[in-house]
């Protein structure tokens, strides 16, 4: 919508006097304090991109329409309901008739109640102005909410009796009121009067309904709630044609009748909605828990997702699986990291992007693309727990990227890919942080009714639900479900409820109910998040530096173990089972890892002797002899590739086993092998049948292999995409309020026209070089202010209000109304001058 046709709400308006009743939204904005301007940028940031350089602009960009449908997504329900009640209504609208669309005939205190809080939000968010008795909604959200064919009212509201007829011949409007028992008219602009006069009295239309059919009565019924739209044939049965007749329905089309608005409210005793929602949906208490246990159960989740991210990121140690074409993660290898975590694909999923969020996990950037480690994953590793713990969910309470919209598809029916682009969904950690403040509001130690929860999601912001990109319909709801979800699975609930480390990091009360909106005090994130490691510190358990030995070759860990000890653990055994308890169990190729790293049967020995609290099993030290004695008696090269083994009977085995015909091996010599593979597959297929080679370098020596050796380069974790322009701060604030009022009574200030040459409207008129100078220089004697047009560096040209202080080589220095402060301008710049009017000095 362009500046033109905003000159009703924008233009500026002639001076009047401080009691009359705004004309404009201009004016109404001009009315307010600095409190009221700084509300309504707080509310509405992006009326600040740029700041309004006064009154009327900001009036103008208020009613631009993407600022009105951001500033509509953010009302909540009722806010919303009262501002589609004002598009039906007449225009400007008494404030007793809004009242009245939104009680109905009946009344409703309640509503009665929220119903002046709702106007003032809509005033403060300059979605609405005027005064009570004259109220307006701005005409862009008007033509947004208002009923239209095109674009169906969610009151369920048709067009009035004057837009429906608006198409309609003379003649057939006569029709119409003499069918209705009304006298005939000389226009049809009386004949609709007349007849929109007849449905809006109760007692007249009345008695016209009661000469109506049953059948009529219930095609009324099917439509008054809405949709108002119904297919007719082309001859109508005698109800609908009886309705016709009486103008109770008329004609869109051939084929196509409506419901004026003015029935419809009155068959809906008044109500421009079925259901007003004054107040929000309280969640409901699912169970209630000793906060004790809660917090118990939290830090247990902890732990666990602790242990899950290490689990996942050392499993991608040596390099993680490829990186697909268009980014992100193939099905395929998601699949195998939700087997090898033992969790559902969807959780795979959330642990990923946790990781990617946190800028633990990247792509290496290489040519052959794979996800691997940063190295803030090893400082990561190298923090206490509860820092750990820390650092995982701060991000994620930010984070817009949406894990659980992976598998879908985007607007071109791609699949969206985990870890790829397209999964950032702005909206994700407002509804984090609703959905962990309403638990919040419950008594500590209580879980919220899912349902009940997103209830309450959805009336806070109603029109914030569903999204284009997104199947499944309710986006926020989705949202919402998810966030309990991560929330469980991250630790800051426990059993439902919200932990007492979370409130932490929320900065809420740990003992009592936090009010509504309490959110986030004025905290930074780091300082909350330490608050919160401190809390959670004492609730993780102890690390402990032993293992249990068992005479089935495995070990069990009583507890988290740690660093160097699970470090080591990891490479002489595998994991069997996690939980409590973590059980790891030694085989061949277990034992075979931990010598391909450097270590020696005797190390072996030595290390389990140190860290075991039971005697080493009998079965256990058999095995890593039995294996150490084996290693490294065949030995791998580069030839393409080749096996050497001082023992020639053992080659002849390998030659004779059917198993090595995919090596392509040949004999070289009585004790080496020649192999058509390379290196790596021939240490592998050799392994597979039973053997412990070891690789050797060119000079012969053993390769050692370690399995924290891949990292990829320095990565920062990825940055939220914003939800519209960043909330202003209060120095912010205070700087544009200042900033637009001088603006404004620079803009408002009347000038004196000259005599001679006068200016086009809204110019400012040329003057000569010594006209301009004479003008400054008796401004500055006399204290005065003046107009002046003035083209900068660039060749901008703007219209300023100056008071001259000093004129001296070529400039002039003044005060400037429009910038508020002391400036210097060169006289050569300045294209015009002229003075204020007498009553604006």
């Amino acid at each position: 919508m362009g500046i033109g046709e905003l000159d009703r709400e924008a233009h500026v308006p002639e001076v009047t006097g401080a009691a009359a009743a705004p004309r404009t939204l201009a004016e109404a904005l001009r009315a307010r304090g600095d409190e009221g301007l700084a509300a309504l940028l707080r509310a509405r940031p992006d009326l600040l991109s740029p700041v309004p350089n006064d009154l009327t602009q900001l009036a103008t960009r208020a009613g631009t329409r993407g600022s009105v449908v951001r500033a509509l997504e953010r009302l909540d329900r009722f806010a919303l309901q009262t501002a589609e009640a004002l598009a039906v209504a007449p225009d400007p609208a008494p404030y007793s008739v809004l009242l009245g669309l939104l009680t109905g005939d009946e009344g409703d205190p309640v509503i009665e109640a929220a119903l002046p809080g709702a106007v003032a939000l809509l005033r403060e968010q300059a979605l609405v102005w005027g005064e009570d008795d004259r109220l307006r909604l701005v005409r862009t959200a008007r033509e947004l909410l208002a009923p239209s064919a095109q674009h169906p009212s969610p009151t369920g509201l048709g067009p009035t009796v004057a837009e429906a007829t608006s198409g309609m011949s003379p003649g057939r409007v006569q029709e119409i009121i003499a069918a209705a028992g009304l006298p005939a008219t000389h226009d049809p602009v009386s004949a609709v009067a007349a007849l929109t006069g007849l449905f809006t009295d109760r007692d007249r239309m009345g008695a016209l309904l009661d000469t109506a059919s049953a059948d009529a009565l219930s095609v009324l019924d099917r439509l008054v709630w809405g949709p108002p739209y119904g297919e007719v044939t082309a001859k109508p049965a005698a109800p609908v044609q009886w309705l016709r007749d009486h103008g109770l329905l008329l004609p869109v089309s051939a084929r196509t009748m409506v419901l004026p608005r003015e029935v419809a409210l009155h068959l809906r005793g008044g109500r421009a909605h079925r259901a007003p929602e004054p107040v929000a949906p309280v969640p409901g208490v699912l169970r209630e828990y000793r906060p004790q246990v809660v917090d118990s159960a939290a830090a247990g989740q902890a732990q666990l997702a602790l242990a899950t991210v290490e689990e996942l990121l050392k499993s991608w140690d040596r390099g993680g699986p490829p990186v697909l074409r268009a980014g992100g993660l193939s099905v395929r290898d998601l699949k195998r990291t939700a087997a090898a975590l033992d969790v559902s694909e969807e959780t795979a999923a959330f642990w990923l992007e946790l990781c990617y969020g946190a800028g633990l996990l990247a792509s290496d950037g290489e040519a052959d693309e794979r996800y691997a480690p940063t190295p803030a994953y090893d400082d990561w590793l190298d923090l206490p727990p509860a820092e750990r713990w820390a650092r995982l969910v701060t991000p994620w309470l930010t984070a817009t990227r949406t894990p659980g919209v992976a598998g879908g598809q985007d607007t071109k029916g791609r699949t969206l890919s985990v870890l790829g682009p397209d999964l950032d969904r702005s909206p994700a950690p407002e509804v984090r942080h609703r959905v962990l403040g309403l638990l919040a509001t419950l008594p500590p130690g209580s879980s919220a009714e899912p349902e009940s929860l997103f209830a309450r999601l959805r009336w806070e912001r109603p029109l914030r639900g569903a999204s284009a990109a997104d199947e499944g319909g309710d986006l926020r709801s989705r949202l919402a479900r998810w966030a309990l979800a991560e929330a469980e699975l991250l630790g800051l609930t426990g059993r439902g409820a919200l932990s007492g480390p979370a409130r932490a990091l929320l900065n809420l009360p740990l003992a009592e109910a936090a009010p509504a909106g309490a959110l986030g005090g004025g905290v930074e994130p780091s300082v909350a998040a330490g608050r919160a490691a401190t809390l959670l510190a004492p609730l993780l358990p102890e690390a402990v530096d032993h293992v249990l030995l068992q005479a089935d070759l495995t070990a069990v860990a009583p507890g988290p173990l740690r660093r160097p000890l699970a470090d080591a653990l990891a490479v002489l055994a595998d994991v069997e089972s996690k939980g409590g308890a973590t059980v790891y169990r030694f085989t061949p190729g277990s034992v075979r890892r931990a010598l391909d790293s450097g270590q020696t049967a005797t190390d072996l020995h030595e290390f389990l002797k140190a860290h075991a609290r039971t005697p080493v099993p009998q079965p256990l030290a058999y095995l890593i002899d039995d294996v150490a004695r084996r290693h490294g008696h065949l030995r791998v090269g580069a030839a393409s590739a080749y096996v050497r083994c001082d023992d020639d009977t053992v080659l002849g085995e390998i030659l004779a086993d059917r198993r090595s015909a995919s090596l392509g091996l040949r004999r070289l010599a009585p004790t080496v092998l020649a192999a058509q593979t390379d290196p790596t597959s021939l240490l592998d297929g050799l392994r597979s049948m039973g053997y412990a080679p070891a690789a050797e370098s060119t000079t012969g020596d053993v390769l050692i292999t370690r399995a924290d050796a891949y990292r990829t380069g320095a990565r920062t974790a990825p940055v939220p995409v914003p939800d519209g322009p960043p909330a202003p701060d209060t120095t912010l604030l205070g700087a544009a309020v200042k900033a637009i009022r001088a603006g404004d009574r620079a803009a408002t200030a009347v000038r004196k026209e000259p005599a001679a040459a006068p200016a086009a409207a809204g110019a400012l008129p040329r003057t000569s070089a010594a006209e301009t100078l004479a003008t400054v220089q008796a401004a500055a004697m006399t204290g005065s202010a003046v107009w002046i047009g003035y083209v900068n560096a660039e060749g901008g040209a703007s219209q300023r209000v100056i008071a001259p202080v000093r004129v001296e080589g070529g400039f002039v220095t003044a005060y400037d109304h429009t910038a508020d402060e002391v400036r210097t301008y060169p006289l050569h710049r300045i294209t015009g001058v002229a003075e204020l009017a007498d009553d604006q000095v």
